[in-house]
């Protein structure tokens, strides 16, 4: 697949009113034109309006692209709650199959690990899936060193996908070495941290009011006015090698290592690319010692996600 993938979920929700159907769709396969070949959606994103615009967006070249999409939150809401049953794993698959006008989804994640269903039962679901061919690959999402390592003893794990970028790395710590052990591919979401390492979010910056930025603490005005200072060191680092902040956060992300796709998620033609800009820009052993230097000195202020939200989305 391509070096960066794209995250579709800004296209339908969660980051402010969505772009018009024919301007998501014009860049659903500008991305395309422009060499990317892997698609991240979910039944959540809307729910089930982002699935059925990429359903749409790329048929033309359906055979020529992957397209990863998910199950696991109560009739396709994080807000309802987990459900990953046997049932509807099925239920959400075949679903999700009509509105993605394919035969098969080449990956399909768990959203979220649902801590009332053994998850031996989920991989076996998937597993049964894949027998049947209509899934090609099983993958989870945020999901811990435990319910990975038993997922894969019963259908092997393709790719985790958690959120990572240079002012979150938790999954370093116990994360990477499994799935290098396991040989799991890693794909990070908000690999831009939802926008701010682009420079362009400022503590005055008022988002719209349909935009979940607002729930989280990281994004309250004065934790952004706090971290500033991270968006700072990183601006200077990148005018020093000529190229933007989100370019060589990028960059440092694919430099971490070879099994990464990261997927930044875009409405724009000029931001996507820029974000392919970045995924040229090759970076030394020292531009990244500087990065991890600098970094390490800046303590991030905020919570990812409210408690609340924590909880409910299970781990």
């Amino acid at each position: 697949m391509s070096t960066l993938g794209l995250g579709c979920m800004g296209l339908s929700f969660a980051y402010g009113t969505a772009p018009e159907k024919k301007d998501a769709i014009k860049l659903l396969q500008a991305a395309y034109e422009r060499g990317v070949t892997f698609f991240d959606t979910a039944e959540a994103y809307g729910p089930f309006t982002n699935e059925e615009l990429l359903g749409e967006a790329l048929a033309p070249f359906r055979d020529k692209v992957v397209i990863a999409t998910k199950f696991g939150f109560k009739n396709g809401s994080p807000t309802t709650g987990l459900d990953s049953r046997p049932e509807n794993i099925r239920s959400v698959t075949e679903a999700a199959l009509k509105r993605l006008r394919t035969d098969v989804i080449d990956l399909l994640y768990q959203h979220r690990v649902d801590p009332a269903i053994p998850i031996e039962d989920v991989a076996g679901t998937v597993r049964d899936l894949i027998a049947e061919g209509k899934v090609r690959y099983f993958g989870m999402s945020e999901a811990g060193v435990s319910s990975i390592r038993r997922a894969h003893a019963v259908q092997p794990v393709a790719a985790l996908q958690s959120e990572y970028s240079l002012w979150w790395r938790e999954p370093e710590k116990e994360i990477f070495p499994l799935l290098e052990e396991l040989g799991i591919g890693f794909v990070p979401f908000s690999p831009l941290g939802r926008g701010f390492l682009t420079g362009k979010i400022e503590a005055d910056t008022e988002f719209d009011s349909k935009d979940f930025r607002n729930t989280l603490p990281r994004f309250s005005p004065e934790n952004r006015k706090a971290n500033q200072v991270f968006v700072e060191m990183l601006g200077a680092m990148a005018a020093k090698k000529g190229v933007t902040s989100a370019q060589l956060a990028l960059a440092w992300i694919l430099a971490q290592k070879p099994w990464i796709v990261p997927i930044p998620g875009t409405t724009k033609v000029s931001r996507l690319e820029e974000n392919i800009g970045g995924a040229a820009l090759q970076l030394s052993a020292d531009d990244l010692r500087e990065i991890d230097t600098a970094a390490a000195g800046i303590d991030v202020q905020g919570a990812r996600y409210p408690e609340a939200m924590q909880k409910a989305v299970g781990k």
